[in-house]
């Protein structure tokens, strides 16, 4: 970080006029400085007086802290036995489960790298994402086992199917598919003292681009600890969360299966999502903290269901992952008056760190995604001059800091057009920051379709399209949606001669890709607008569908 004294500092914005940077007004945090430190040895040497660490919603099932922790052990000793070694990547493929932090702490602790995948996914993508990352091994739930029928991978059943077995091999190793009950049963003394460094990976999540190529976004040891310290503000500790974020993305992951673990928080566990089951659980087990994202705080806010449930106990709700509008924002702290509504900015390469609200007082200036998270720096660029931009002017969002990623998994081409020499990330978001150091996100230049707490790639579905026998040309737009946020919208160009309707367009999508990745709108153009370069002009086409609104 550039030394900047207070003297070329505004301390109201944070922006510094001799280099244009904003520096983050909050208090800096003290990040290890140790060489050979690994997450969940940091996280399992926080001091802390709690002593529940997980609840299963449904079953009421609980696991205290040094339960977990020897679980992990345990289950990285069984890893080992296995064959497992520092550098192998793992696939969880699984919904959220008390399970699902125990066994990203084991693959950690022995070196291995975590990379987790959307159960909605299908088993074309999942089979994708296990071979592109090299997976050796991959764990798995019953009802998701078909889905990896194909990549050719030794498994971990995080439920036993009876008669169930497999011969299977692990760096030369062979083996049965074993269950994570049995590995967790292995004598924790066993397991290994691997030397891992903070700059070694740890996660591989992979997040969608423009070019609809999945892209592996390498997160350290570094960066999760980094990120860990930020969680371990004295707001969080010792409260009563609430998982309603899957855990295989990056908000939950980083908060639910990491972060938290530090601070003695115990966290309840939904396995899905539903609305009465989130308010049951939150006045059965007097949860005071709820991370939640845009669409299902729009189902609280607009829902009479709320008023059924005592919920005394929730004090604060954080919202991520997505935009929130300042009107929906205005209507639930009008619905929920004692409830103070937080949010929060962060990205995948970002390990779900950038800026948040973290007081009432802050949470009161509408529309802000916060000020920066400690020892994160800023820059709004402008996207044409590439000229830094002072307090409330516009332009693209750069971060730099400690829990920015290391890089693209294989993918140097992308990695440098993200990050540049200097450590920047472009984040690809169109945002300005103001007078007080409140970051607002304006648009995104990327063209990612937000549905709800999902990235979908319109290059993706195009491609798809384009393969129809009766298509000849396609775009796809976001298109607003009240519940969903935005939801993928088809401009298509029938072939000579064709009729292809409507329905036939959506169901041949759906047939092939993820729930959430679906065209929910389709409408027939005579030409797709393109620039000299072939490039399409979709703000010509989001233009289009707005004067249809």
């Amino acid at each position: 970080m550039t030394s900047i004294t207070p003297l070329q500092m505004d301390p109201s914005s944070g922006y510094c006029n001799a280099n244009s940077i904003y520096y983050s007004k909050r208090k800096p945090l003290y990040l290890p400085q140790d060489e050979y430190l690994n997450l969940p040895a940091f996280l399992s040497q926080q001091p802390h007086t709690g002593k529940i660490a997980f609840i299963d919603s449904t079953t009421g099932y609980e696991i205290t802290f040094p339960q977990l922790w020897q679980s992990a052990r345990s289950l990285a000793a069984g890893l080992t036995e296995m064959g497992i070694k520092k550098g192998d990547v793992i696939l969880l493929l699984s919904p959220n489960s008390v399970y699902f932090p125990i066994i990203c702490m084991a693959i950690m602790s022995v070196g291995g790298i975590v990379t987790t995948t959307n159960p909605l996914n299908t088993s074309t993508e999942i089979t994708k994402q296990a071979r592109d990352s090299s997976a050796v091994l991959a764990f798995v739930t019953s009802e998701l086992v078909n889905k990896l029928a194909d990549a050719n991978l030794p498994l971990v059943l995080i439920s036993k199917i009876p008669g169930f077995s497999q011969k299977t091999t692990i760096n030369g190793c062979s083996s049965a598919t074993r269950f994570l009950v049995d590995l967790m049963a292995t004598d924790p003394a066993k397991a290994p003292n691997v030397r891992i460094k903070q700059d070694d990976t740890a996660t591989l999540l992979y997040s969608s681009g423009t070019t609809g190529l999945s892209k592996g976004v390498i997160s350290t040891h570094r960066n999760l600890i980094s990120m860990a310290c930020v969680f371990t503000k004295p707001s969080t500790c010792s409260n009563c969360f609430l998982c309603t974020v899957p855990m295989f993305h990056i908000y939950g992951l980083a908060a639910f299966a990491c972060g938290l673990l530090a601070t003695g928080s115990t966290i309840v566990v939904l396995s899905k999502f539903e609305l009465g089951e989130m308010l049951g659980a939150i006045e059965k087990y007097r949860v005071t903290y709820l991370p939640l994202v845009p669409p299902i705080l729009l189902a609280l806010t607009k829902t009479e269901i709320a008023r059924k449930y005592d919920l005394k106990s929730l004090h604060s709700v954080l919202c991520g992952a997505a935009p929130l509008s300042k009107e929906l924002t205005e209507e639930f702290i009008s619905r929920f008056p004692s409830i103070t509504l937080m949010q929060g900015y962060g990205l995948t390469e970002t390990t779900a760190v950038g800026a948040s609200t973290d007081t009432q007082e802050e949470s009161r200036h509408y529309g802000t995604a916060g000020m920066l998270s400690p020892n994160t720096d800023a820059k709004i660029v402008d996207p044409d001059s590439g000229l830094a931009l002072p307090p409330n002017q516009r332009g693209e969002l750069w971060l730099r800091g400690p829990t920015i990623m290391k890089g693209y998994f294989s993918n140097p081409e992308a990695t440098t057009s993200a990050l540049d020499e200097n450590g920047w990330l472009r984040t690809g978001d169109f945002c300005y920051i103001d007078n007080e150091g409140y970051v607002f996100v304006v648009d995104r230049l990327k063209e990612l379709i937000k549905y709800k707490c999902y990235q979908v790639a319109p290059a993706q579905l195009e491609a798809l399209l384009i393969s129809h026998p009766e298509i000849a040309d396609a775009a796809v737009i976001p298109f607003p949606d009240k519940e969903a946020g935005q939801v993928p919208m088809a401009y298509i160009v029938r072939k000579q001669g064709s009729t292809l309707s409507e329905t036939t367009v959506a169901e041949f999508v759906a047939k092939q890709v993820a729930p959430y990745k679906k065209v929910r709108r389709v409408a027939f153009v005579s030409g797709i607008p393109k620039t000299a370069a072939g490039k399409t002009l979709r703000k010509d086409l989001i233009k289009l569908s707005a004067s249809k609104l």
